[in-house]
């Protein structure tokens, strides 16, 4: 991403994989040259290039430092790269549980400053008894805590969830396509361990192995769960019980075409957790941590993107056009949409809400707020809360 100091120009690179904790600066003149480290280019290529952008002749000294400081980062794709990526995984499948990650940057990590947080800006579930299901942003909570307490309170009260697992269907910003990521792990917050209900995990995982990730090094890193255990926390006591659900962007259907389940991995998945939704009825409780629409420099459109005005109020109507046959079950409509121009709304949750329209059909919903924020200057992320039942 673009350096966000003024001061230091240039490209800043760091791994949200989390396998290097290391950060560069590559200063403006350079960045073209990261091109030619594509597997393909030779050094005599990327010398030629070091030539005409330097004007020098001897450049031997500065490709040297860019190679080594680039490799001893982890960010070229060689030996070095493939060790750090299978020692962190390593180290995490052998975790006695997920670590809360953004603890401390997505939100407090001192539990009397979080519960006093959460108090004040969740407070409690006022919700019906008949809910079944709410959709939640997993945007940073500083800028949308309006739309989270739209949500959250729509769950039903906490004496009416004490037998309960609540399935969480995460966005998986990094896993696989067509895959879903799932983890045993209990989930460490401030709070405390949160509880994976191990036999509904097992049953997914032997229902339909080829279709999922097991201790998916992706829940180490992601957040679009995390920030869910924690509110779920906060209304219903450390010890809640879930099932964390990572789910992989359905890009073959986007980008080809036909539906997600005419993958065969896909349709077994969507066939287990159906029967699960079904067999379990109440004793589960459904929510999606999902984002909307990335617009903006940010996202690699040549839109300045500046929330609730110009081009973004085509956009809004757009999402609502989604949302509205999200609302009316209708899957068929609502995918379509997203088909339409390959998804160029980039919206992060439609594998979730695809996953849980098929898994739970007919279960209508509503929308009880939606929001755009400025996630910086140029650039604009939209989400919205949603009840069901």
């Amino acid at each position: 991403m673009p350096s966000p100091d003024p001061e230091r120009p240039g490209l800043f690179i760091r791994d949200p994989y989390h396998y290097s904790d290391a950060t560069l600066l590559v200063p403006p003149p350079l960045v073209p040259v990261l091109e030619w480290f594509d597997g393909h280019s030779s050094t005599l290529d990327l010398r030629a290039e070091l030539v005409r952008i330097t004007g020098e002749i001897q450049v031997g000294e500065i490709e040297q430092h860019l190679f080594d400081a680039l490799n001893e980062a982890g960010f070229l794709e060689n030996e070095r790269y493939l060790t750090l990526k299978g020692q962190r995984e390593a180290e995490f499948a052998l975790e006695p549980f997920r670590t809360a990650n953004f603890a401390d940057s997505g939100y407090p990590a001192n539990l009397p400053k979080l519960r006093a947080l959460l108090t004040k800006e969740i407070g409690t579930s006022q919700g019906k008894e008949t809910t079944v299901a709410i959709a939640a942003p997993h945007a940073s909570p500083d800028g949308g805590w309006a739309t989270y307490r739209a949500a959250y309170q729509a769950l039903p009260p906490r004496e009416q969830a004490a037998n309960v697992t609540f399935v969480i269907l995460g966005t998986s910003h990094y896993g696989a396509p067509e895959r879903f990521g799932l983890t045993r792990k209990n989930f460490n917050t401030p709070f405390g361990d949160a509880q994976t209900n191990g036999s509904l995990v097992n049953e997914l995982a032997d229902a339909a192995p080829d279709a999922i990730a097991m201790e998916d090094y992706c829940h180490a890193v992601e957040h679009s769960i995390e920030f869910q255990v924690v509110m779920l926390q906060q209304i219903y006591g450390p010890q809640v019980r879930i099932l964390p659900i990572l789910c992989g962007p359905f890009v073959k259907s986007i980008y080809e075409s036909g539906l997600p389940e005419d993958t065969p991995r896909v349709a077994r998945f969507f066939d287990t957790l159906g029967n699960m939704a079904a067999r379990e009825g109440r004793r589960l409780c459904w929510v999606l941590g999902v984002d909307l629409a990335h617009m903006g420099r940010r996202y690699n459109d040549p839109l300045r993107a500046t929330a609730n005005i110009g081009e973004m109020l085509a956009i809004e109507q757009r999402d609502r056009e989604r949302i509205d046959k999200i609302a009316e079950a209708d899957i068929s409509s609502y995918w379509s949409l997203v088909q339409d121009r390959h998804d160029d709304l980039k919206w992060c949750g439609s594998a979730p809400f695809y996953t849980f329209m098929k898994v739970m059909p007919g279960v209508k919903g509503e929308l009880l707020d939606y929001h755009q924020w400025q996630i910086d200057p140029q650039s604009v992320v939209s989400f919205g809360a949603l009840r069901f039942g």
